[in-house]
């Protein structure tokens, strides 16, 4: 196994995010496109759900891969997230109703390795996500860019948090009726809610 892949299993197909102070303020910076409000990914989101299925191109020994990612909601939906070498994050939503897949959109784009797994949590209509990048994970470097995403609704924008030089988050809790995300990492926590979405950078 190379050494992304025994990183990926050390935290436990954990990614991504923003650093905080001990107050629970973000420190991180968030995305220029999703400043007051979230960034529309896909408009084939929206309609269009007759694509297969997409998997990550990223070469893994073991299986299940930590490079692709699958959620279900309540009403049947699904979210499905997969890393591209050199292209960065994507996103697919499944449609129950339409028993297809909507075309692969971009989340976050970089041509740096992916580092970890991706982390998926879904909770009363609110989807969260996390993922981690850099340079040169692939030869066992941790994390230089780690990035924060929620959804709510139609699944087609995407509130994003960006935080550089950071380890990357291990867990996500959703509260109950959607309306808050905490992504943490030790003592370090992130926060979006649907009212505001994430802090702006300090």
């Amino acid at each position: 196994m190379n050494r992304t892949g025994a990183r990926a299993l050390a935290l436990g197909a954990v990614s991504v995010l923003g650093l905080v102070a001990g107050c629970g303020q973000g420190v991180g910076q968030p995305r220029d496109d999703v400043r007051g409000g979230g960034h529309e990914v896909s408009r084939a989101a929206a309609g269009d759900h007759s694509h297969p299925l997409r998997k990550s191109d990223i070469p893994w020994s073991g299986s299940p891969s930590p490079f692709n990612a699958q959620v279900k909601l309540a009403d049947g939906r699904r979210v499905a997230m997969h890393y591209m070498r050199g292209k960065g994050l994507f996103v697919q939503d499944y449609s129950p109703r339409a028993k297809g897949w909507s075309k692969p959109a971009v989340v976050y784009r970089t041509k740096t390795d992916a580092c970890q797994g991706i982390t998926l949590k879904a909770k009363d209509g609110t989807v969260a996500a996390f993922g981690d990048f850099a340079r040169y994970c692939a030869d066992g470097e941790p994390p230089t860019e780690s990035v924060a995403a929620v959804t709510v609704g139609r699944l087609t924008k995407w509130d994003k948090h960006l935080t550089t030089d950071f380890d990357g988050w291990e867990k996500i809790v959703v509260a109950p009726g959607g309306k808050k995300v905490t992504f943490s990492r030790g003592s370090n926590t992130l926060r979006w809610t649907r009212a505001a979405g994430f802090p702006a950078a300090r």
